[in-house]
């Protein structure tokens, strides 16, 4: 489990979520990706893990990122600016491992999310959402190979951990620490979060602002 962030950085990062954030940029191809500014992290997983529902509970909006019950709709780099003064961005990225997409349309996704890992200097984290039902599957960690490869530092956050009994859940937290010792650029620290009850948010939010405060040094 993570480490408990202090009462402050928690309260510093509510203040910067509840702040205004937009939708800014969409990019299909890694051509049309914006400009490089500030401090960007982003959010990968498998279809339907809860990518876009976790951003909306992290700002406190219903409809920032588009949520829906079809799996593969993300086909997009989808980039949501916070306040202006924080220089801080967020990135959907589309989700993996969907089956049924046209071979085609999956390699064109797979290749814009390796070319944006590994050409991107304002990328500070990656957040690889898991299901916390499922666990680690094999195309989870055949994308924890690419983060490795690309040397971008990224963090396991456990989704839908609501759906998960407590033991169970322990259990699941337990069997991806130990399969993350073998991935050399994976942050120790597991993040358990639920968008329907908001758990795991407060954490997730301070670990951002963290990070934001050490790129500013």
């Amino acid at each position: 489990m993570s480490a408990e962030p202090d009462a402050k950085l928690i309260e510093q990062a509510r203040k910067l979520f509840a702040g205004d954030w937009q939708f800014i940029w969409a990019s299909p191809s890694i051509e049309t990706l914006p400009p490089m500014a500030g401090m960007e992290v982003a959010f990968a997983g498998r279809s339907n893990v809860g990518k876009s529902s976790l951003i909306n509970a992290l700002t406190g909006r219903n409809a920032l990122a588009r949520t829906s019950n079809t799996p593969g709709r993300t086909q997009e780099l989808i980039f949501f600016e916070g306040p202006d003064q924080a220089g801080f961005r967020l990135v959907d990225m589309p989700g993996y491992g969907y089956a049924s997409a046209p071979k085609a349309k999956i390699a064109s996704w797979t290749a814009l999310i390796h070319k944006f890992l590994q050409g991107r200097s304002s990328l500070a984290r990656v957040y690889v959402l898991i299901d916390a039902r499922h666990g680690l599957k094999e195309v989870d960690l055949d994308v924890l190979k690419t983060l490795d490869k690309s040397a971008v530092s990224y963090q396991i956050v456990l989704t839908k951990a609501d759906q998960v009994k407590p033991a169970e859940l322990e259990q699941r937290i337990a069997d991806v620490t130990a399969a993350l010792s073998k991935h050399p650029a994976a942050f120790p620290e597991i993040i358990a979060t639920s968008s329907q009850t908001g758990a795991g948010m407060p954490e997730l939010r301070a670990a951002m602002v963290r990070l934001l405060g050490e790129r500013r040094r």
